[in-house]
């Protein structure tokens, strides 16, 4: 019994550890057209069209929580033509069903900040709460037109650097 405490307390200590370097993990719009192969946007039932920035990520989060990882990152790189690297999609699912494993059960979300270049790129950071610690992410949003698209998403499990900038007086 006590060795099994102990194997489990040592496993998500060193996992927990490695999080900052590991699991830092981000897309970013590539410049060419594909087309998606194995990823199937059609499976999504809702659609981005006509949401704010802020909507697409609270649509992210909804689907976060109740369909879990890979249907809500099909979900936010759905809304740009441009992510067409599916393998680095689906490696980006992995990791994040990986974390979301070790971290425990998602709690919720706190926007930490937003900032915006003009009326067409936004930055939206978040606090996202689990059971056992508190993860990262940045979505970045472009809108090229008309409709809000993923520019940059990216997570990790070091805060440290976004909180002491948040603190700093201006």
């Amino acid at each position: 019994m006590i060795r099994k405490v102990l194997n489990k307390y040592f496993f998500r200590t060193f996992f927990v550890a490695l999080l900052p370097f590991s699991n830092c993990f981000f897309a970013h719009a590539q410049a060419t057209l594909k087309t998606y192969s194995s990823i199937n946007i059609a499976d999504n039932k809702t659609s981005a069209k006509g949401l704010s920035a802020q909507g697409i990520i609270q649509q992210f989060f909804k689907t976060y929580k109740i369909d879990g990882t890979s249907k809500a990152i099909t979900y936010l790189f759905s809304t740009n033509k441009l992510f067409t690297d599916t393998a680095q999609i689906a490696e980006l699912k992995r990791k994040m069903e990986v974390l979301r494993q070790s971290v425990g059960e998602y709690i919720g979300n706190e926007l930490i900040s937003q900032k915006n270049a003009g009326k067409s790129l936004y930055y939206f950071s978040y606090l996202v709460k689990f059971d056992e610690q508190p993860v990262h992410f940045t979505f970045m949003f472009y809108k090229p037109k008309n409709e809000w698209v993923l520019y940059h998403f990216k997570f990790d499990a070091d805060l440290d650097a976004e909180l002491e900038q948040a603190g700093k007086v201006k």
